[in-house]
């Protein structure tokens, strides 16, 4: 992984939280890992029993009829989006957009994923939410969320395209748009959490100074509308876990 892809991972909230310790200055320069890795913690990798994997939605929560194939205003993505007491235990903050331009695979076919990886995926939303959501376990898990409507028939070919790269881009793949080009060693699908319409998750691994960084994402879709859910591990290459609760909590706010 390059400068742009480190940046764009910074930018979506991913270093650090999502690694070990705490965020490091040279991770945050996009230069040299710290010479001692901070030690391995069980929110990298946690159990099934993990409080964090054990969260549940509140019971009261109600959609907002996106479900029709509605095209969400702003105003409508904002009262939508994740926020504080939605899931127990977790808190939800602004994020800012992700930087311009970000990463573009090297292979025509594995564009969708750099797409998603740049917090755009495609085709273009018409209006998109970002959100920092993190857990109870020391601000732990930290998720990224990026909430984006684009018509049912868009939504439909976003989930499209991104199978079709998932199974294409196996082997993986480079990209450009930073200071060097980055290096995907491979992707794999995983299982996805049923809700919504349709739901997907896949991950990417990178390769940040010869150390596999696992980046997973899922996506649920309710009508026109997708939401993203995006976190990384940093810090020893276990695939980081993603509470089922986050995707079935924002699904039924989309309902």
């Amino acid at each position: 992984m390059g400068l742009a892809a480190v940046t764009a991972a910074l930018a979506l909230g991913l270093i650090g939280a999502c690694g070990g310790g705490e965020q490091s200055d040279a991770k945050e320069a996009g230069s040299e890992a710290p010479a001692t890795p901070p030690p391995a913690t069980s929110s990298a990798t946690p159990s099934p029993a993990a409080p964090s994997l054990a969260a549940t939605p509140r019971p009261d929560l109600t959609g907002i009829g996106a479900s029709g194939g509605k095209v969400l205003t702003q105003g409508e993505l904002d009262r939508a989006v994740l926020a504080d007491g939605d899931v127990s235990g977790f808190t939800s903050g602004p994020m800012d957009a992700p930087p311009p331009g970000g990463e573009t695979a090297d292979r025509s076919e594995c564009l969708p994923l750099t797409a998603v990886l740049n917090g755009k995926p495609e085709p273009l939303a018409k209006a998109v939410a970002y959100r920092q959501l993190v857990g109870p376990e020391n601000d732990r898990p930290a998720v990224s969320e990026f909430l984006t409507t684009h018509g049912t028939r868009d939504a439909s070919t976003l989930f499209n395209r991104l199978r079709a790269a998932v199974t294409a881009c196996a082997d993986g793949f480079t990209a450009s748009g930073g200071d060097s080009p980055s290096k995907y060693p491979g992707v794999k699908p995983l299982s996805p959490v049923k809700a919504g319409d349709d739901a997907l998750a896949y991950q990417l691994t990178g390769d940040f100074e010869g150390d596999p960084v696992p980046l997973v994402f899922h996506l649920v879709r309710v009508g026109g509308t997708v939401a993203t859910f995006y976190t990384a591990n940093f810090e020893n290459g276990a695939t980081p876990q993603l509470p089922p609760a986050l995707l079935t909590a924002q699904a039924t706010k989309l309902m």
